[in-house]
């Protein structure tokens, strides 16, 4: 199966696009503080989705997962700590989506370690 039919990989897309306009509202001074943070680690939830699918041992695929699974828990702390910051409002939408990618990922990280 190739990483785009991933329904995990999909959905890591949107919420990078999600994760972009979100902090398109914080304040200029983030700009290269908890907006690069926060992309960089939505950015690499897909990537490395797509480059562990592209492994050809079970066992890089799931370092792969691995990887993901901490860029998740990044970016939940990283959402936690804009809103302590006042800089967004809700973040309940986007840990939504993030507990959706979470558990795909982990069932992805599953069937690789079969």
């Amino acid at each position: 199966m190739h990483y785009k039919d991933l329904e995990v990989w999909k959905d890591s897309i949107k919420f990078v696009k999600s994760i972009y306009i979100l902090t398109n509202k914080f304040p200029q001074e983030e700009k290269f503080g908890l907006v690069s943070q926060i992309r960089r680690a939505a950015v690499s939830i897909p990537s490395n989705i797509a480059e562990g699918a592209t492994r050809f041992s079970d066992k890089d695929s799931s370092r792969f997962i691995d990887i993901t699974l901490g860029s998740i828990a990044e970016i939940e702390t990283q959402l936690i700590i804009s809103k302590e910051l006042g800089y967004v409002e809700n973040i309940d939408n986007e840990l939504e989506k993030l507990k959706r990618i979470n558990a795909m990922s982990m069932g992805l990280k599953k069937f690789y370690n079969r």
